[in-house]
């Protein structure tokens, strides 16, 4: 499948993406993340790498979530990130972050300042849906 939208091309990452980043500790506990991601009403926590709380190294969304309470495991945030970590810049246009979330199957990106590179937000799946959906 290709992701090329003319419409898409147009607008940037910075335009939809969320601000912030929510982040854990890897030692945390598993259902302590679902509680927060369900009381919050969010798809993705990112868990914090523990030699540089800066940078992410995974992500616990709600599949993880959902994978550890079918087989009612009793794991960490850390245990459970299995989700790559991508990076966009929040200048760059929404069509490459979606071309990005395609190309490695997940379906959140870091967003981070095209000049310092630092994290500023997240963009998500349905961030590049409801954009689609108004082009």
């Amino acid at each position: 499948m290709t992701i090329h939208d003319p419409r898409l091309s147009q607008v940037r990452v910075a335009d939809v993406m969320h601000t912030g980043i929510l982040t854990t500790d890897p030692s945390t506990p598993l259902r302590v993340v679902a509680q927060l991601m369900a009381g919050q009403r969010l798809h993705a926590v990112a868990v914090a790498d523990p030699d540089h709380t800066q940078r992410p190294f995974g992500f616990v969304t709600v599949g993880e979530v959902i994978a550890a309470a079918a087989q009612n495991l009793d794991e960490t945030a850390g245990q459970a990130a299995a989700t790559e970590v991508v990076v966009v810049p929040s200048s760059e246009p929404l069509d490459m972050a979606a071309r990005l979330m395609v190309e490695h199957s997940i379906d959140h990106l870091i967003v981070v300042d095209a000049v310092s590179g630092h994290p500023v937000g997240i963009v998500s799946g349905l961030d590049v849906a409801g954009a689609y959906a108004r082009a």
